[in-house]
């Protein structure tokens, strides 16, 4: 079997998935990076080549999220684009005519506005943690529900309360306000719920033209109380498409294919890398007054790619074979 691999790196999870020839997702792994996205990416590596067949070929790979960058150092991608890119590409494919794109993550949010396939406009949203997944995990667990159980608890709300979803230090301190005045949980869940997609809407979504068919991907999308409550906000259906966590790495995977479709030698350095030691490092350049500063990795022991560096003085020295890489960076 032979096929591509996809590789979104994100503050809170690492995602891989393996497309066969055809574009289908054969096999999709979803990692919490907790922070060291060396270790989560190569944890991924090791259990994706177990779950493949030992003759399993890779014809290229891409890399996206906010540690594009290092992941295509580490396995050694082909191509690298931003998370815009392979969203869009990624729910273009599974839902043809798309024109609103919802995606909320760990962390962000962002709005994508393609016409005719094309991406026409976006936004996103990385100042307040309001409606991401860490701060509905996080109430989940000061509520002491499984995150799992979230959606299903909202979706049995007969009388959802109106909640301050505007930041998310005031979201909580509401929360818990209603909960003293006796309220039960199913609606204040639900009222989260609507809170936080008024804040997305109104910041997030400021000035887009939505319109329908209309996706809801990322982690959240798992909620089925945050689908409802855009459904009532808009008046259309929300689709949540199959793989909808793992959206970037399919992406990123279906950007490699169309790639690589003209031909060449993959730059995959192979599922070894999951056992290499890889290490990420840095130094604040004081060679001009841009301070530049540089990110470096290192091999077992050796230098192999740096960037950051306005001038090239850093990455340059090096020869740099990812050059796709350093120009985007």
């Amino acid at each position: 079997m032979k096929g591509y691999l996809g590789i979104d790196v994100g503050s809170v999870s690492t995602n891989l998935v393996f497309l066969d020839e055809e574009g289908r997702v054969r096999e999709a792994i979803y990692l919490r990076t907790r922070g060291q996205p060396i270790n989560a990416l190569q944890e991924g590596l090791r259990q994706l080549a177990g779950r493949l067949p030992e003759n399993t070929g890779i014809l290229g790979v891409g890399a996206t999220g906010s540690g594009r960058f290092l992941a295509g150092i580490i396995a050694g991608a082909d191509v690298v684009k931003n998370e815009i890119t392979s969203h869009a590409v990624a729910a273009s494919t599974l839902v043809p005519g798309v024109q609103t794109i919802l995606e909320i993550g760990g962390q962000d949010s962002k709005i994508i506005i393609l016409r005719n396939g094309v991406v026409t406009d976006f936004a996103m949203n990385t100042v307040c943690a309001a409606g991401t997944g860490s701060f509905l995990d996080q109430q989940a667990a000061r509520l002491n529900i499984p995150i799992e159980e979230f959606g299903q608890l909202a979706l049995q709300s007969t009388a959802p309360v109106r909640i301050a979803g505007r930041c998310a230090v005031f979201a909580e301190s509401d929360m818990i306000h209603k909960q003293q005045m006796g309220y039960s949980l199913p609606d204040i869940l639900a009222g989260l719920c609507e809170a936080l997609v008024r804040n997305y809407l109104n910041n997030v979504g400021k000035g887009k033209e939505i319109l329908p068919p209309v996706v809801f991907q990322g982690g959240v999308a798992a909620n089925a109380g945050m689908r409802r409550a855009f459904e009532q906000a808009l008046g259309w259906k929300v689709y949540v498409p199959p793989h909808y966590d793992v959206m970037g790495a399919v992406g990123a995977a279906l950007l490699a294919r169309e790639k690589m479709a003209g031909g060449g030698s993959t730059r995959f350095r192979g599922f070894g890398v999951a056992d290499t030691n890889f290490k990420a490092g840095g130094f604040t350049c004081e060679n001009c007054p841009n301070l530049c500063e540089v990110v470096e990795i290192t091999c077992e022991g050796e230098v192999v790619a740096r960037w950051g560096d306005r001038c090239g003085r850093w990455s340059g020295s090096l020869g740099y074979q990812d050059e796709e890489i350093r120009n985007a960076v």
